[in-house]
C-alpha cells in the first residue's frame, strides 16, 4: 500500500495485483488490476512549524478550511465557522453577516479588536492605536481558509493579546486561463446573496477577482442591511524564485440599527425595534503591494506595503432604550440625530527574513522582521444631524462637536530563533521591540484641548519563548509564554461629555499569555488539549471623582486594575466508517474559563468607588462548548451542531438584577442547535442551513457603548439555501 497526503485531505491509495516480468533491455506494458482511492476531508488542522517567513513551532494554532465546510458561510455564522476552535466567544448582535465579532480567552469580542486581523497576511485593523476594530468585512465565500494563532505567537506579527486571525483568500485554478465561480443564496428575513469570481493564469500573471452583494431585511424590525464587497488580486512571477503581488479589497455596507431593548421589551417581543432612524455605514479600502523572494533553499525574504483607508459613518438617535424616539411636541418633528464620522488613514510597511542554518548537525531557523506604521485617525463627532428618517449624514452650520486627530507613529523590530536541539525537541525564544507615540490634536466643544491627554507613548520590549516536543510522528507537546500589550485608544483618551474626565497619565495595558498543550492523532481519534493563563494588567475603566468646578462627581477614565483568565481548551474528534460508504464523525470543542479581577482593582458604583477584587470579568462565561455530528454518504454531507454558552455579567460589579434600561444585568446562558447539509455533484454545490432549529430567543452581550447600551436580540430560527457552480 502507498499512502500520500494532500493539503486539506487525508487520502490513501491502494494498488494491488501488479504482475509483470520484464526481460533485460525490454519495454513491456503492465496492467494495474485494481486502484482504490479513499479521501477523508479535513476542515481543521494546524499550521506547519515554519511557513513563509514565520515560525509557528510551539504555538497553539488552528487552520479552518472552508472549501468543504457545511457551515452557513453566506451569513458568516461564526459559531459554525469556528465550531472546532475551543473557546471562541461569539458576540451575535448583527445576524446579517456583516461583521464577525469574536474573542478567545476572556477578551473583548467587539469587532475582534483584541486580534491582529489580516486578509491574505495584510493587516485590516482600522487603526491599531486609535480604533483597533476591523471594520473591513470580507465575504466568507471569498475565503479559502482561516488561520488563527493564539497570543503566544504575538512577537512576530504584533503585540495583541488575542493573537493573529488571518483570512486567506481562495486561489484561482492556474491550469486555466479563465475560471468562474458563482454562489447564490436566499433565506429567511429577506436574505438574497450573490458571490461571483473569476480567476486563472495567463503566462506569468495569475489573477483572481470577485464581487459580492448581500441584502437582508433582518430578524428584527428596522434592521435591514445592504452589503457589497469587491477584490482583485494580481500575482506576477518575475522570476522562478520571485513573486510580486498587488491587491485591492473593498467592503461597504449600510446597516439599519434597530436599537437596544430593556429586559421587559425582550421578554414581550425580542424582534421589536426601539429605533427606526439609526444607520451605520463603514466603507473600507485595503490596498497592498508585496514581494516574496526565495533567495535560496534556506533563505526567504518578504516585503509588504499596505493601507487601511475609508470611513466609519453613523447617524443615530443615541439614547437608552427607555427613551423613545418620538415626535417633539414643540417642533412637530423628530429630534435631530447625532452624526459621527471617522476617517481612517493607516499605513504599514513590513519586511521579514527567514534563514535556516545548520547548528549541532540539525537545522535551526531564524526569523527577523521590521515594521513601520503611520496612522492618522480623524474623528469628527457630535454633529447635529437632520430630523429625517432616511440615511443622511448632513449636519447643520454649527459643525462638529468634536474634530480631533490621533496621529500615531511606531517602529517594531522582532526576532525569533527556533533551535532544533534534538530530532524531537525545539525551543524558540524571541523578542519584539516597539517604539512610538500617539499624539492628539484638535477641538471639542466642551473641553479645552489642554485638559486632554495629548501624547501616549508606546515603548515596549516584549519577550517570549515557545517549545515543541514531538512524540512519534503524530503527536507533540507544545508550550509557550509571550508578553503582549494593548494601546490606550481614542475612546479612552477623549471624554464623552463635560461630566467625564480622562487621566492625563493613562498607561497602555500589558500582560502575557502562557499555555501548555498536547495535540495529535491516533487511529481514528485526533485531539488538541491545552491549559492557559492570560494576565491583563492596567485595564481601562472609570472611577468616581469629585470635580470642584462643577460641584459634582464625574466619571474619571483611568487604569483601574488587573485581571487574570485561566482555563482549559479541549478539542477531540473521532471518525469511523459504516458499510464503507458512510463516514461518521463526532467532535467536541469545549473550553472552561476562570476570569477574575485581581488586587486593588476598583470600579465606580454611583458616586462610590468599590473594590472588584475576585469579581468575574465581563462577557466571560465559565463554559463554552460546541459539539457536532457529521454524516457523509458519497456526495452528501449532513452536520448537526449544538452550541452552549454559559451565563456572563455585563459589568465588573457582577450585577445580576437588570437595570430598568437593560444596560446592566446578567446575560443568561443559552444553547443552540444548527443543521447544515451540502451536496456536491461534479462542479455544482448545494447547501442548506437551518440555524437555531429550536427558535431560541437569546442575546449574547449588553454592550456599554456602540451600538447602544441595552439588549440586542440575536437571531431566531432561520433557513438559508445556496447553490454554487465552478467552471
Amino acid at each position: 500500500m502507498l499512502k500520500f497526503a494532500l493539503p486539506g485531505f487525508l487520502a490513501a491509495l491502494t494498488i494491488t495485483g501488479v504482475e509483470a516480468q520484464v526481460a533485460p533491455d525490454t519495454l513491456v506494458p503492465f496492467v494495474l488490476r485494481e486502484v482504490n482511492i479513499s479521501v477523508q476531508r479535513e476542515n481543521i488542522r494546524r499550521l506547519p512549524q515554519v511557513q513563509g517567513t514565520y515560525i509557528w513551532s510551539g504555538k497553539k494554532s488552528e487552520v479552518i478550511s472552508l472549501e468543504y465546510t457545511d457551515a452557513n458561510i453566506s451569513e458568516k455564522t461564526a459559531r459554525q465557522v469556528f465550531a472546532k476552535v475551543p473557546g471562541v466567544f461569539v458576540y451575535d448582535m448583527d445576524g446579517t453577516g456583516n461583521q464577525i465579532n469574536i474573542s478567545t480567552r476572556g477578551l473583548d469580542p467587539h469587532r475582534g479588536w483584541e486580534f491582529n486581523i489580516r486578509a491574505d497576511g495584510i493587516m485590516t485593523n482600522s487603526d491599531i492605536y486609535g480604533y483597533p476594530a476591523s471594520h473591513f468585512s470580507l465575504p466568507m465565500e471569498a475565503v479559502g481558509r482561516i488561520e488563527l494563532v493564539r497570543g503566544t505567537g504575538a512577537l512576530q506579527y504584533g503585540a495583541q493579546f488575542g493573537g493573529m486571525l488571518n483570512y486567506v483568500l481562495k486561489q484561482p485554478d492556474t491550469t486555466k486561463k479563465f475560471g468562474l465561480e458563482s454562489i447564490n443564496a436566499a433565506g429567511s428575513y429577506g436574505l438574497l446573496s450573490t458571490y461571483n469570481a473569476i480567476g486563472g493564469r495567463i503566462g506569468k500573471v495569475q489573477y483572481y477577482t470577485f464581487f459580492s452583494k448581500r441584502l437582508s431585511e433582518g430578524y428584527r424590525d428596522n434592521s435591514g442591511s445592504d452589503y457589497d464587497g469587491q477584490g482583485i488580486v494580481l500575482q506576477y512571477a518575475a522570476a522562478s524564485n520571485v513573486v510580486l503581488k498587488a491587491t485591492l479589497l473593498r467592503s461597504n455596507y449600510v446597516y439599519q440599527l434597530p436599537g437596544p431593548l430593556t429586559d421587559a421589551m425582550f421578554a414581550a417581543n425580542p424582534r421589536q425595534s426601539t429605533r427606526s432612524r439609526n444607520f451605520y455605514n463603514p466603507e473600507i479600502y485595503v490596498p497592498s503591494l508585496s514581494a516574496n523572494w526565495n533567495i535560496s533553499d534556506r533563505t526567504r525574504l518578504s516585503w509588504t506595503a499596505s493601507a487601511v483607508l475609508g470611513e466609519r459613518r453613523s447617524v443615530m438617535f443615541d439614547r437608552l432604550a427607555t427613551i423613545p424616539d418620538t415626535i417633539n411636541r414643540n417642533t412637530l418633528d423628530y429630534n435631530p440625530r447625532q452624526v459621527d464620522l471617522d476617517h481612517f488613514n493607516s499605513y504599514t510597511t513590513e519586511m521579514r527574513l527567514l534563514q535556516e542554518y545548520a547548528l549541532f548537525g540539525r537545522t535551526s531557523t531564524l526569523a527577523v522582521g521590521a515594521q513601520y506604521m503611520n496612522n492618522d485617525l480623524n474623528r469628527q463627532q457630535q454633529g447635529k444631524g437632520t430630523t429625517g428618517s432616511d440615511y443622511d449624514m448632513s449636519i447643520d452650520a454649527s459643525g462638529w462637536g468634536r474634530d480631533l486627530h490621533l496621529r500615531s507613529r511606531n517602529i517594531a523590530l522582532s526576532l525569533e530563533n527556533r533551535f532544533q536541539l534534538t530530532d524531537a525537541f525545539s525551543v524558540s525564544p524571541g523578542i519584539r521591540i516597539e517604539s512610538g507615540a500617539s499624539k492628539l490634536s484638535g477641538k471639542t466643544s466642551y473641553y479645552d484641548p489642554v485638559d486632554l491627554p495629548n501624547t501616549i507613548n508606546h515603548k515596549f520590549a516584549l519577550l517570549g519563548i515557545s517549545a515543541d516536543y514531538a512524540i512519534g510522528g503524530q503527536q507533540n507537546l507544545y508550550a509557550g509564554w509571550s508578553q503582549a500589550y494593548r494601546p490606550v485608544i481614542f475612546k479612552d483618551i477623549v471624554p464623552g461629555n463635560v461630566y467625564e474626565e480622562s487621566d492625563k497619565n493613562l498607561k497602555d495595558a500589558s500582560g502575557y499569555n502562557l499555555e501548555l498543550g498536547w495535540r495529535g492523532s491516533k487511529g481514528r481519534l485526533k485531539w488538541d488539549v491545552s491549559a492557559f493563563s492570560l494576565r491583563y494588567n492596567r485595564r481601562l475603566g472609570s472611577l468616581a471623582r469629585y470635580n470642584g468646578a462643577l460641584d459634582t462627581f464625574v466619571l474619571f477614565r483611568t487604569n483601574i486594575g488587573d485581571s487574570r483568565t485561566t482555563g482549559l481548551e479541549m478539542f477531540a474528534e473521532y471518525g469511523f466508517r459504516v458499510f464503507d460508504a458512510v463516514h461518521i464523525s463526532v467532535f467536541t470543542s469545549t473550553a472552561w474559563f476562570n476570569s477574575k479581577y485581581l488586587g486593588d482593582s476598583l470600579r465606580v458604583s454611583s458616586t462610590e468607588n468599590r473594590s472588584i477584587k475576585g469579581k468575574r470579568v465581563e462577557s466571560v462565561p465559565e463554559w463554552i462548548s460546541r459539539n457536532g455530528l457529521n454524516i457523509r454518504y458519497n456526495n452528501l454531507s449532513v452536520s448537526l451542531l449544538y452550541s452552549y454558552t454559559g451565563e456572563t455579567f455585563s459589568d465588573p460589579l457582577n450585577t445580576r438584577e437588570p437595570s430598568a434600561n437593560g444596560a446592566i444585568g446578567l446575560v443568561p446562558s443559552y444553547g443552540l442547535l444548527d443543521l447544515n447539509a451540502s451536496y456536491r455533484v461534479r462542479n455544482l454545490t448545494f447547501r442548506l442551513s437551518i440555524n437555531n432549529i429550536t427558535d431560541k430567543q437569546y442575546f449574547t452581550k449588553r454592550p456599554t457603548f456602540y451600538p447602544g447600551p441595552g439588549i440586542w436580540s440575536s437571531d431566531g430560527r432561520g433557513m438559508v439555501l445556496s447553490a454554487g457552480i465552478r467552471i
